[in-house]
């Protein structure tokens, strides 16, 4: 369904930078240079209150069964997509967000070994709905800026991140018109920068 609003997502390894990426960016939409955008700025998992539960397990708690893991992933993107999500989207505004079904298509279709049944089970929680813009922030992984504990997936795929990586790559260079691979590996302002021109460049076509 075409909504007014335009949807921008984050993806790529842990500690290459989304988070603070996708602040960035969001401050920038809702300033004077970037449009004076209406935003909403959001994470899976942890968009809502039924989110920052999951996450909490997910990450912090004990050993989750793969496919338990995926399940209670989707049942947060439902909520998210239905509460936040889709109803930002159908009233005009810009949503950044960081992760989104991509991230489980890599560590549960990819890393956990779940394959393709990871991209159906999310289209049907999403109800279909895609990104306008997808920005994999890419970095070797010992480029990455990983601080404090690591949580529990972070613990179970550490030694596949080179796998991570590609995951990502791959799955932007099979839709290069709705991804954009940025460098990760520069300070913070010069990525900030690199991403501002990718999306400036993507709205300026009039997609958003």
């Amino acid at each position: 369904m075409a909504y007014p609003g335009f949807f921008i997502v984050f993806e790529g390894g842990d500690g290459v930078g989304k988070s603070t990426q996708a602040r960035l960016l969001a401050e920038w939409l809702r300033s004077d240079d970037g449009g004076a955008r209406d935003v909403v700025e959001t994470r899976e998992p942890g968009g809502t209150e039924l989110g920052r539960e999951i996450r909490e397990a997910l990450q912090h708690g004990g050993h989750v069964e793969p496919r338990a893991e995926a399940l209670l992933y989707a049942a947060d993107r439902a909520h998210h997509v239905a509460t936040v999500v889709r109803p930002a989207l159908e009233r005009g505004a810009v949503v950044v967000q960081d992760r989104y079904v991509d991230s489980s298509k890599v560590y549960q279709g990819l890393v956990r070994g779940l394959g393709d049944e990871i991209g159906r089970l999310s289209a049907w929680a999403t109800e279909g709905l895609v990104p306008d813009l997808t920005i994999v922030l890419d970095a070797p992984v010992e480029a990455r800026r990983l601080e404090g504990d690591p949580d529990r997936l972070e613990r179970e795929t550490g030694e596949k991140a080179g796998d991570l990586r590609q995951g990502f790559l791959d799955l932007a260079s099979a839709e290069p018109g709705r991804y954009a691979v940025v460098d990760g590996r520069g300070a913070v302002g010069e990525v900030a920068a690199a991403v501002r021109t990718v999306v400036e460049a993507v709205l300026a076509r009039g997609d958003g």
